[in-house]
């Protein structure tokens, strides 16, 4: 009887001291104070949450995201083209181009320049003996340019009937597109083309400056041409390229960079930076191109989102549900 009326008053007492505000603590909410403010940010960063409009969120410092390649944009107006997908080849501005042949027949005694190398008018390619005066005699650049090709050899016999060497000026370079029959009245001179030679760099903004009046037999297509300036060398001939022939042009109030575009639980979304938080913010899209997409509701002009490398904002978002389960 006694050890019975012990425990009673233990729960008894534990009662009181509920009903006049007594709280026992959780573990996890000990935790918290014991930690301070800086200790309690890192342990809630990455951990998921629902904002006031029920989308989710997730706490990340602006270190983390830039550890992982993240770059924020603001949402604003943009400009969207509507485009023709063209493919083309880059070739040396036949312009440009002169074959360099020997006056007369000969041995060739001395080579000077190779494949590649850079000159200038006057320099000196070859020495050729003449078969008639037995005489050498130098053959020399016509212009400043590169050499493409070279067709002779030390000791070779040269010939007038053949070019000993190619040289082009490579300062400018031609972009041959390949136009579809269903598209030839779409492709005007004077329109506005972006190339992309594919290497990582920005596209090439020209204008088509030459239609082909014949089409080729092999290929059913007709040729467009753009003339590229290529001062530094970037671009060089024998090159597969892209192009985006710009048909219509039009002003997106609120727009966003397509790569920031992601989907969520089957939502369309935009990782937006709030504080130090980043929302899954579910968006409507429009009309996009390349490079940009429109924002018909969801985001306003000015607000902050992650423009690159939005994947792993949204890696962040699944770590942060699992860690919230």
């Amino acid at each position: 009887m006694k050890k019975t009326f012990r425990i009673l008053t233990v729960g008894l007492s534990v009662a009181v001291f509920g009903f006049v505000g007594f709280k026992v603590l959780s573990p996890a909410a000990k935790t918290g104070l014991a930690k301070t403010p800086d200790q309690r940010t890192r342990m809630a960063e990455g951990r998921a949450e629902p904002d006031e409009h029920g989308a989710d969120r997730v706490f990340i410092s602006d270190a983390k995201l830039a550890a992982g390649g993240v770059a924020l944009g603001a949402a604003g107006s943009a400009v969207l083209s509507e485009t023709l997908h063209l493919n083309g080849i880059l070739r040396a501005n036949q312009e440009s181009v002169v074959q360099v042949t020997p006056r007369f027949p000969g041995v060739v005694r001395d080579i000077r320049k190779r494949i590649g190398d850079a000159v200038v008018k006057g320099d000196q390619l070859a020495s050729i003996e003449s078969n008639q005066s037995l005489t050498a005699y130098d053959l020399k650049a016509p212009i400043s340019g590169t050499i493409i090709e070279r067709q002779i050899s030390l000791g070779e016999y040269a010939s007038e009937q053949k070019p000993a060497f190619v040289v082009a000026d490579l300062s400018t370079i031609w972009v041959d597109l390949s136009v579809y029959r269903h598209d030839f009245k779409r492709v005007r001179i004077g329109d506005e083309v972006l190339i992309d030679p594919d290497d990582g760099g920005e596209n090439i903004k020209a204008t088509i400056s030459y239609v082909s009046p014949v089409g080729a037999s092999d290929t059913q297509t007709a040729l467009a041409r753009a003339v590229l300036t290529n001062p530094d060398g970037r671009l060089r001939p024998g090159l597969f390229v892209t192009a985006r022939l710009v048909l219509a042009k039009r002003n997106a109030p609120v727009a966003v960079r397509v790569g920031a575009i992601q989907t969520l639980e089957s939502k369309t979304i935009v990782f937006v930076r709030e504080g130090d938080k980043i929302e899954a913010r579910p968006v409507l899209i429009g009309e996009s191109d390349a490079q940009h997409a429109e924002v018909k509701s969801g985001l306003s002009e000015g607000e902050r989102y992650v423009a690159e490398n939005s994947f792993v904002a949204k890696a962040e978002m699944y770590k942060g549900g699992a860690a919230g389960e």
